[in-house]
């Protein structure tokens, strides 16, 4: 069966793994460049096209993915002047942000009469998992329509739940970063407390790991706690902030009262306002320690 032809916008950290999968196994691929020219000589190196503009790409492609920062990205990519949905041809487009569910529902709803499908599709994991095609990914959509992007998702997920209609998958994805960076604020206060008492990372590390408070993100926030490894975990402090901010919105729509998002993303806000907007989610750890006059890197 011929494969579908695929567009990809968005080749960052995530995307541009997430795109060297689809081609190498064997979907035909358009990308356009945006930034850096990086990403998108190498992907041309193993066989995608290149389109001069998102019009271009639109009319290439028949499935259309997305990894862009969030929903105002999103909408200026799809609606905004120039963008996808100025081909004016059917097309399904497959959101793989982390957008505002809100804004995927009414972005979703609009396309609708004009023949183009909207899809959210987030994941979860790093981009080192982007580039091993072993992302977790959330999808919100119709039962037909997941099933015609599955075979796309396939290439880069070695996991994949549907979650229900359009917006789900994005309500999902805000969920779970909501317990990732809430571990991450956690481990990070735990660990200025530990410092102030005298208890080093390392003594910490050696009652949390093999316990019942092990896990895979405790793994991978410890590789920069104890290695200073900068790679561990590339996800901006900035853009977790972007995260817990649509979270609160979600939570104020809903009526929930949500006092944990609220101190998780306090603890975000803080270090995006010292400064510490583009270091990575581990890093969380040395900015609160140093807020409290306390040092991690020694221990």
């Amino acid at each position: 069966m011929e494969k579908s032809r695929i567009g990809f916008v968005g080749l960052g950290l995530m995307g541009h793994g997430m795109a060297k999968n689809v081609v190498e196994k064997g979907f035909p691929l358009t990308v356009v460049a945006h930034r850096n020219r990086a990403p998108v000589e190498d992907l041309l190196g193993h066989g995608a096209s290149e389109a001069r503009s998102l019009v271009e790409l639109a009319r290439a492609s028949d499935i259309v993915l997305l990894c862009v920062t969030g929903s105002p990205e999103v909408e200026a990519v799809v609606a905004g002047s120039g963008g996808l949905a100025s081909a004016g041809k059917p097309l399904m487009i497959v959101d793989c942000s982390t957008s505002d569910p809100s804004s995927t529902l009414r972005l979703a709803a609009e396309l609708e009469p004009r023949g183009i499908k909207l899809i959210d599709a987030p994941l979860s994991r790093t981009p080192r998992d982007a580039e091993a095609g072993t992302l977790d990914v959330m999808v919100g959509g119709e039962p037909e329509d997941f099933e015609r992007a599955r075979p796309v998702l396939e290439t880069f997920a070695g996991r994949i739940v549907h979650t229900g209609p359009v917006g789900s998958g994005h309500t999902m994805k805000l969920l779970n970063n909501f317990v990732s960076l809430g571990y991450a604020a956690l481990y990070s206060e735990a660990l200025a407390l530990g410092a102030k008492a005298g208890l080093t990372p390392t003594i910490f590390d050696a009652v949390i790991r093999g316990g019942r408070m092990d896990n895979p993100f405790y793994r991978t926030f410890f590789q920069w706690v104890l290695d200073r490894n900068p790679d561990a975990h590339r996800f901006a402090i900035r853009n977790g902030l972007k995260d817990l901010n649509y979270l609160a919105a979600f939570a104020s729509a809903a009526g929930i009262a949500n006092p944990m998002g609220a101190a998780v993303r306090n603890s975000f806000a803080m270090a995006g306002a010292t400064g510490n907007g583009e270091k990575f989610v581990p890093m969380l750890s040395d900015i609160i320690a140093e807020l409290n006059g306390v040092s991690l890197a020694a221990g």
